[in-house]
């Protein structure tokens, strides 16, 4: 008996006839996925680095960037400040704060990111101890590149708490004690041209009370470039674009701040 390759080829079709079924794929859509996260953060200072998160998390964290409206009534200022502990001076950081008497409403730029579950939440909540984490009406929020905005869950931002800790922070200017350090100023500013140059011309823009007290306290302050990272376009920014292009002449190596504003007359003592 003769088997052709056209007689197996023809079994094989009548076989696969005889034995179609219906298609039975499922169809997930509109479902999400279990362990999709359902809180979120608006971090507008050094949460926008990347490595500033992962420090907190302990994983990388993606971001998307975003925009608060001024319709929210809050502007970003230096307004927030780290008491000194053993060892350290303190500083002035990054904060949210209602608009004063006569300021026009601002927008304030930065990113949203994804917290895993409680105990990453409350590793934030931890790191941002001088703050109270307040919900963000998604009306008040938009997305500023091609990603969009959580469909679920909560967003929120740490707003500086009162040196009570019990209600909005009042305006703290940076002073002698406190000033604005440039090594915290370039953990937001790389973290921002991770986002591009036009996101960081646009933190610069929305930011506040820039200040004449400010130290250069880079590790390697006097040659920059070989410790800090983009530190040539970060200077190019602050010393071209207000309200910081301002200020910039102001800042001072460590020793020359000393000079300056320290000796000769004692420094105010830390509240």
């Amino acid at each position: 008996m003769t088997i052709t390759r056209r007689g197996v080829l023809g079994g094989l079709a009548g076989l696969a006839a005889s034995s179609t079924l219906p298609a039975a794929a499922k169809d997930f859509w509109g479902q999400r996925l279990a362990n999709a996260p359902r809180e979120f953060l608006f971090g507008y200072g050094s949460l926008i680095s990347g490595p500033s998160r992962t420090a907190t998390s302990g994983r990388p964290v993606p971001a998307i960037a975003a925009r608060i409206s001024g319709s929210f009534g809050y502007v970003r200022s230096w307004a927030s400040r780290f008491t000194p502990r053993e060892g350290t001076a303190g500083f002035t950081a990054l904060g949210i704060r209602p608009r004063m008497p006569g300021e026009e409403p601002g927008s304030i730029n930065g990113v949203i990111f994804p917290v895993k579950d409680e105990a990453e939440l409350a590793a934030f909540d931890a790191r941002e101890g001088g703050y109270d984490r307040v919900e963000l009406d998604q009306a008040h929020v938009e997305a500023i590149d091609w990603e969009g905005l959580p469909r679920v869950g909560k967003i929120w931002v740490y707003v500086p708490k009162e040196s009570d800790g019990k209600g909005p922070a009042d305006l703290q200017q940076p002073d002698v004690n406190f000033p604005l350090l440039q090594s915290y100023i370039d953990v937001v500013m790389q973290g921002s041209l991770d986002e591009g140059p036009d996101f960081a011309r646009e933190l610069i823009e929305t930011t506040l009370d820039w200040s004449p007290f400010w130290l250069d306290d880079r590790p390697i302050a006097r040659r920059a470039w070989a410790d800090t990272p983009r530190s040539g376009a970060i200077d190019r920014l602050l010393a071209t674009v207000e309200p910081a292009a301002s200020q910039f002449r102001n800042r001072l190596y460590p020793e020359l701040y000393a000079v300056r504003h320290l000796m000769g007359k004692a420094a105010t003592p830390p509240r």
